[in-house]
């Protein structure tokens, strides 16, 4: 399976035989699995204070016939405030009371992450990037994916000249697809709608210190990463279309290095 090779002025300068993971036949139900466990690395872990509902001035008295029991008073017999002259007061701690402690509260040593094996979690990127093979027929371009571009493409600096070659590559309309999208009001009720942003483009370079990482930062729909850092859900978001991927030719011929990436070094990345 052979792919032509692009210039930075989006001109066919040669041809390369692509490696077999991008003719390999894609598994949906791996890239579900990968991408669940993915996300849960953005969960965040929440806790209370071991002493929250329980720092009330309160005393519980149980023996028949001490001081101040509560045994024939016609009231329960709970934990209530320490008031003057033996009277009784409000009851507080147990969890049914106002201002009580929370009957089953968060707990920081839960465990949040749902872990994979590393030969999953590989297989999974590789049937993302033979997924990414379909993005042709999913955004009908002109272009034969996946689209590779020379290793000057990783040295642009500039976003306009970034711009520029999206556009040589016959990509233009999916930046306007963007720009009419109705822009989504951030907030924590917008987000709670499961609304996201799109980003339809995805480059991938092999320099983890290219200047490309920084110059698509200020792109609507376009993402970068470096191959050390690629992942299941920058190829396939939300498992179902694949992204439109713009490879540099040193990251297509180094592509055997995803078989070193680790689920835990993801979590490191995502943390």
């Amino acid at each position: 399976m052979q792919a032509d090779v692009y210039d930075i002025n989006g001109k066919i300068v040669s041809k390369i035989e692509l490696p077999k993971e991008f003719s390999k036949e894609y598994r949906k139900d791996l890239i579900i699995r990968a991408l669940l466990a993915e996300n849960t690395l953005r969960l965040q872990p929440q806790g209370h204070a071991p002493e929250a509902g329980m720092q009330a001035s309160v005393s519980y008295v149980g023996r028949r016939g001490a001081y101040r029991s509560q045994v024939h008073t016609g009231r329960p017999g709970r934990p209530r405030q320490k008031l003057s002259e033996g009277r009784l007061g409000d009851v507080r701690r147990i969890p049914s009371a106002v201002k009580g402690r929370r009957a089953h509260p968060h707990k920081v040593e839960k465990n949040i992450i749902e872990v994979i094996n590393n030969k999953e979690y590989t297989k999974a990127i590789i049937s993302a990037i033979a997924y990414t093979n379909n993005a042709k027929e999913v955004y009908k371009i002109d272009k034969d994916t996946p689209i590779i571009v020379e290793d000057a493409i990783e040295k642009i600096s500039k976003t306009k000249d970034l711009v520029s070659l999206i556009k040589r590559l016959g990509l233009e309309k999916q930046l306007e697809d963007v720009e009419k999208r109705k822009r989504i009001r951030k907030g924590l009720r917008r987000s709670a709608r499961q609304r996201s942003y799109k980003k339809w483009l995805l480059f991938v370079t092999l320099d983890s210190n290219a200047d490309l990482l920084k110059a698509a930062r200020n792109i609507k729909g376009v993402d970068a990463v470096p191959l050390e850092k690629l992942s299941v859900d920058k190829l396939v978001p939300g498992g179902n279309n694949p992204r439109i991927v713009i490879w540099s030719l040193s990251s297509v011929k180094n592509i055997d290095k995803i078989k070193n990436l680790r689920f835990i070094d993801t979590v490191s990345v995502n943390r």
